[in-house]
């Protein structure tokens, strides 16, 4: 029995890996008075509860990606942007729905990148006035083509019923569970799209 798990590795070596899952949690809007953060913070709270991977918090305000292509602007975050990504095995998105669609500020960061992305998993959280639904659709159709897998359950907050006054995050306790769910979702898959890369 020796012999084959040196070969081929063993059942208990391939969960240890899993265990060790990296999930960005990533904020998709730059704009001052952003509620972003607060809901990231929210979710990171809940999956750091259930102990399956080391979820972190990533930012797009805190790397300098100008718009992609731009002649003569300072882009010297991009390394750290591919870096980071490049690090996690799965994503999860808190997008804002602007105009019935993701932020330029999001879809720019995605932009920036291609590999890094590719064979990964993806769940989403939006927010907006119908629950950023329109734009978790468009960002749907980005990640099929970025080769990111993004799971069905989304969690979708009201800005009428989970925030107070559109800025200060109240949700509703039913949201947790619909969080819960879509990382029931994402784990496994992530630890599946683990196994090609």
């Amino acid at each position: 029995m020796g012999y084959f798990n040196k070969l081929f590795g063993s059942k208990q070596e391939e969960d240890d890996n899993m265990t060790q899952l990296n999930i960005g949690i990533i904020l998709g809007s730059t704009r001052e008075g952003r509620v972003s953060p607060q809901v990231g913070e929210w979710v990171k709270e809940i999956a750091d509860k259930r102990g399956d991977a080391n979820y972190t918090i990533i930012d797009i305000a805190d790397y300098k990606l100008p718009l992609l292509g731009e002649a003569g602007v300072d882009a010297s975050g991009a390394a750290a942007w591919s870096e980071i990504i490049a690090a996690q095995d799965g994503f999860i998105f808190i997008v804002q729905e602007y105009n019935h669609s993701i932020t330029g500020a999001l879809k720019n960061a995605l932009d920036y990148l291609r590999e890094e992305w590719n064979n990964k998993a993806a769940g989403i959280v939006s927010y907006g006035s119908v629950g950023g639904a329109r734009a978790a659709e468009h960002l749907r159709g980005i990640l099929g083509e970025l080769l990111v897998a993004d799971v069905r359950v989304h969690p979708a907050l009201s800005l009428f019923t989970d925030f107070e006054n559109g800025t200060d995050f109240k949700p509703k306790a039913v949201q947790e569970d619909s969080v819960n769910q879509m990382l029931d979702q994402l784990i496994p898959w992530s630890k599946a799209l683990f196994t090609i890369r």
